[in-house]
């Protein structure tokens, strides 16, 4: 039994191996890895440890690691990101409401719901009709540089585009991933579609069930969301 359990099969956790092992075999050297997680802006994907990069999500992937050492199934401690302070309109909705809110499909795509008085975010643009008011939403439109961010390209996330909303991984994605609408939702004498697609219809489930007419990368951050 003693034998069995010393060349059971373990798999590593050190970001960038992966590896099987067992304990009687994981000499120190045996392991190639990355001391720190990656951070992804404008497209480019880097590793923070040695400021290797790449464009491509699979030759990102392929970057060798750049220390060695021995196996672990200890997973490693990632930074977290520094936390963002959007700013967000006053409400007066309750702890639980917000909850109830952020599993309503209606307003997870930011459209307008009566039962959490959400509103989406084109009908609030178009109200902008006095100078003082244009004036402010041009200085909101030069957004602030996007910061570098660690993630862990192993933990699930919820995509933000537009009528994709799908749970995906950060090492699964690429440039066709996501389905999504580009354009805003158009809402029109009871007819509810999609500008970027030209389909409309009259109720709103069917209106979620027009099938998305782009492909993408999926993105969970809702300032880079399409």
């Amino acid at each position: 039994m003693e034998v069995g359990s010393a060349t059971k099969k373990l798999q590593c956790q050190r970001i960038g191996c992966n590896a099987m092992f067992s304990d009687d075999d994981n000499p120190q050297g045996s392991c190639q890895f990355h001391a720190s997680g990656p951070f992804f802006h404008d497209g480019m994907k880097e590793w923070s440890c040695c400021k290797q990069r790449s464009h491509d999500f699979s030759l990102f992937l392929e970057i060798p690691g750049c220390k060695t050492g021995k196996h672990t199934t200890e997973k490693p401690v990632l930074a977290k990101p520094a936390p963002k302070h959007p700013v967000a309109a006053p409400t007066s909705s309750p702890d639980a409401n917000a909850a109830t809110k952020g599993s309503c499909s209606r307003c997870r795509q930011g459209f307008f719901c009566s039962d959490h008085g959400s509103q989406p975010k084109e009908q609030t643009r178009q109200t902008l009709n006095t100078p003082v008011q244009a004036e402010e939403e041009k200085i909101e439109s030069l957004a602030p540089p996007i910061k570098k961010v660690v993630i862990d390209i192993n933990q699930p996330q919820v995509c933000n585009n537009k009528g994709c909303g799908k749970t995906f991984k950060e090492r699964d994605n690429h440039e066709t991933a996501c389905s999504y609408h580009p354009g805003p939702p158009v809402f029109h004498d009871r007819l509810k579609g999609w500008k970027c697609c030209d389909v409309h219809v009259n109720e709103f489930d069917e209106f979620m069930e027009i099938p998305p007419c782009t492909k993408g990368w999926h993105s969970s951050s809702p300032d880079q969301a399409v």
